[in-house]
């Protein structure tokens, strides 16, 4: 994943969009960058890694060392970027949010002809960033070359380019899988993955862009290049995980949704029976809260944290990239609450369950701390793909994802075949599923929230939404 944020400004846009791109941190964990456009320097461009150290402490000098009325800056998951670009149309900044996944055919297809190459990083992987420009680059404009890379692109692309004569083009991706919004103030516009970014720096919402459009603006002014398509498919777990609780997507907050999908959760249980007398109600911090919140208003149940995350030294949940150090260092934070666990009956609810292992860890911990019981709830549906749009649960296969691997043990292939009925709760399969993960994670008792659940507390119209990774539709 990953986020971004520009800025065209009366005054310098340094300091907007330093702290406008810091806003965006929990979206992305390895790389930083900004590029600013002056008229005497032109542009320029810095990068760092943030894999131990964050963006506002990798860029505190930023404000020495770059100056500009323009500027764009991104938390990135993936490649170093924004990168510079000299070309046949023109000298500009960019970076760009989502993933590539026909790399090698788009090189093969479009780039190596002519003798010509590629920069490549370590292990001779080419940085998407620079295959998008080069996309753009096959075309005689911005415009154009913009829809020519996102036709031909398998994955998703949202698009920032900071031009050399300071105004900036922003490019939502073709499907609108992520969302992009345009902010004004007296003294300027600026771009935007998630809204508070800009509300903070005193920007007020002048438009969310749709999907494929494109913009360009100045200081001055806002100018639409190409209209958005009509076909739209916004990433549910925008609003189930990644999505910051203070901003808002097609206009549905992520905080206020997670509270309803939390009071649906409840709902159901209490129909099944599926939990009761219950000492506390609370959520795998930080994304489960809100959803635990919304469980516990609607069940009666007090909410409680019995236990809390040590986040003064390790404030950032997925680094380092490697899956045991990042079960390690989840296990250090847990810090517990010794009178809220022991001898307790406990229900928890998760974002979402993916594979599995450092949930396992909580459970675990919670049990060695005395609890009498740990139920647990997923707020999505069980995960059977692993993402191919925004590749945001790391999957390299979808054998990772403990809902597959329950299925192969009990059908082996065959078992993919039933899909829809695992995750159904209410059919034999189904039941199977949540019992063979209850008796692997000592669960006292397993629910997900169902498909419709979680389109009903979006509560946007569902063929707008993409929910690829619980069902497998495009």
């Amino acid at each position: 994943m990953g986020g971004f944020f520009g800025a065209a400004c009366k005054h310098d846009a340094i300091s907007d969009v330093f702290f406008g791109t810091d806003y965006h941190s929990h979206l992305g964990t390895r790389r930083g960058g900004m590029a600013a456009y002056d008229e005497k320097i032109g542009l320029q461009r810095d990068i760092h890694n943030i894999e131990n150290s964050p963006f506002r402490t990798k860029f505190d000098k930023v404000f020495e060392e770059m100056k500009g009325n323009s500027a764009i800056g991104c938390i990135s998951d993936t490649d170093p970027q924004p990168l510079l670009i000299r070309s046949n149309i023109g000298i500009y900044a960019i970076c760009i949010i989502g993933i590539v996944n026909n790399s090698e055919e788009l090189i093969k297809k479009f780039l190596l002809t002519n003798g010509g190459h590629f920069g490549v990083m370590t292990g001779g992987k080419v940085n998407s960033t620079e295959l998008v420009a080069s996309l753009i680059n096959q075309k005689d404009s911005f415009v154009e070359g913009i829809k020519f890379a996102q036709s031909v692109i398998e994955g998703t692309a949202s698009i920032l380019i900071l031009k050399n004569d300071g105004s900036i083009i922003a490019a939502r991706d073709r499907l609108g899988r992520l969302p992009v919004l345009i902010g004004r103030n007296d003294d300027g516009y600026c771009v935007s993955f998630e809204s508070f970014a800009y509300e903070k720096l005193g920007y007020e919402k002048e438009k969310e862009l749709g999907p494929g459009e494109i913009v360009e603006f100045t200081s001055d002014s806002l100018k639409q290049l190409s209209p958005p398509g009509k076909e739209m498919r916004i990433c549910s777990f925008l609003w189930s995980y990644y999505g910051y609780p203070t901003s808002s997507y097609e206009g549905v907050n992520v905080e206020v949704m997670r509270y309803r999908n939390g009071q649906i959760m409840a709902q159901n249980d209490k129909k099944t029976k599926n939990a009761e007398n219950l000492d506390y109600v609370g959520g795998v911090p930080d994304s489960g809260t809100p959803h635990a919140i919304g469980y516990a208003n609607e069940s009666h149940v007090p909410f409680a944290r019995p236990f809390i995350k040590y986040t003064p030294t390790w404030p950032r949940s997925f680094t380092p990239s490697n899956q045991s150090e990042r079960n390690k260092i989840a296990k250090m934070k847990q810090v517990p609450v010794k009178e809220l666990i022991d001898g307790k009956k406990l229900l928890f609810v998760d974002d979402s369950i993916v594979r599995g292992t450092q949930l396992k860890e909580t459970v675990d911990f919670l049990y060695e701390n005395g609890a009498k019981e740990v139920h647990m709830r997923s707020a999505c549906p069980p995960i059977m793909y692993g993402c191919k749009y925004l590749n945001f649960s790391r999957a390299t296969s979808d054998l990772e994802l403990i809902a597959r691997r329950v299925i192969l043990e009990l059908e082996g292939e065959e078992g993919f075949n039933y899909i829809e009925e695992y995750s159904d709760s209410s059919t034999e399969r189904g039941k199977k599923l949540r019992k063979v993960i209850c008796e692997k994670f000592n669960f006292a008792s397993l629910e997900f929230q169902s498909l419709e659940g979680v389109i009903k507390s979006i509560g946007l119209d569902p063929c707008k939404l993409c929910t690829y990774c619980w069902n497998g539709k495009e």
